[in-house]
């Protein structure tokens, strides 16, 4: 009973804590639909960068789809949606449940490769997936995109009261649940028996099989869940956007993910949401002038990259055991 009220009160869970409450207040001291606008898009690159973490920093898989699995996320629901005129919540699951299919039939031929192989074949799957969404114009329209894609419907509560998703504010709360179900869900999992076949793998697959593990098995299932979070990502792009276009899916968005998980530092829970709010804080006030965004972003990559083999994590931790830890002792 002292151990379990010992880590609730440890000044780590205190701080997850005040961070979650002060998360929650941002809509009521920021009125700037602007500055909301940014902080729901940093929410949703950093669902889509903590599912890349799952398979690239804990199952050590170089996975260069990862952007094609959030578009055929945001598109599904968007065809579902506009086309066949299912409501928000079974179109967000079966755009999920697209999307995992698709990323078990490539993840069955894919994984069967090692290393560069495994990266170079994810990301020609990425290619293909932007020219098939940018050439089959009677479904997705091409070029044009998909517009007017609705927001989700009002949620009914008792007593004729609804949760409608009409303002930004609401749109932030429904979006920073999602990503706080997300870091839940992947924390547990990598704390779990599952998660250490992942890292057992990621430290040296040969060794993991000769002792008995699946390695296959565990990369694929390291590979689908990741897959299932980068999809729900890009339902709620697509609903809060309501357009959509072939460069969604471009092989560039997955290196926008990679560099946000190598800026906060891959393998860590916290690292890929410290990339994502930091670049894209950065890349939307500097939007529209694109020579210095580009160069602002390359810059940061580079600095972090010599200097921060670990990224802002892995720097954080060589500063605690040098100042904080062993160093202080």
């Amino acid at each position: 009973m002292m151990e379990t009220a010992g880590k609730l009160f440890s000044p780590k869970s205190l701080m997850v804590l005040i961070l979650i409450i002060a998360a929650f207040t941002i809509p009521f001291f920021v009125t700037s639909r602007f500055l909301l606008h940014i902080m729901i898009l940093c929410c949703i690159w950093a669902m889509a960068a903590t599912s890349m973490n799952l398979i690239m920093g804990y199952t050590g898989q170089v996975n260069l789809a990862h952007g094609a699995f959030f578009g055929i996320g945001a598109y599904s629901a968007g065809l579902l949606i506009l086309k066949l005129g299912i409501p928000f919540w079974p179109a967000l699951l079966l755009a999920c449940a697209i999307t995992v299919v698709l990323g078990f039939l490539i993840g069955l031929l894919a994984l069967r490769t090692k290393g560069s192989y495994f990266a170079i074949g994810t990301m020609c799957f990425n290619v293909i997936v932007t020219v098939i969404i940018d050439s089959w114009e009677g479904l997705t329209e091409g070029a044009r995109g998909l517009l007017g894609i609705p927001r989700p419907p009002p949620i009914p509560l008792p007593f004729g009261k609804e949760i409608t998703f009409t303002s930004v504010a609401a749109n932030y709360y429904l979006i920073l649940v999602s990503l706080l179900l997300t870091i839940l869900v992947i924390y547990r999992i990598v704390h779990s028996m599952m998660g250490r076949s992942f890292m057992a793998v990621r430290g040296n697959e040969e060794l993991a099989e000769s002792l008995g593990m699946n390695a296959m098995k565990a990369k694929l299932l390291s590979f689908l869940i990741s897959t299932f979070f980068a999809a729900w990502a890009g339902v709620l792009y697509a609903t809060y956007i309501g357009f959509l276009s072939p460069e969604i899916s471009d092989y560039h968005v997955t290196f926008e993910l990679l560099t946000f998980c190598l800026i906060g530092g891959l393998g860590t829970m916290v690292g890929p949401l410290i990339g994502a709010f930091i670049l894209t804080i950065i890349s939307e006030l500097l939007h529209g002038i694109a020579v210095p965004r580009m160069v602002a972003y390359g810059f940061v990559l580079i600095i972090i990259m010599i200097f921060l083999r670990g990224g802002l994590m892995g720097g954080a931790r060589l500063l605690w055991l040098r100042f904080g830890g062993k160093g202080g002792r």
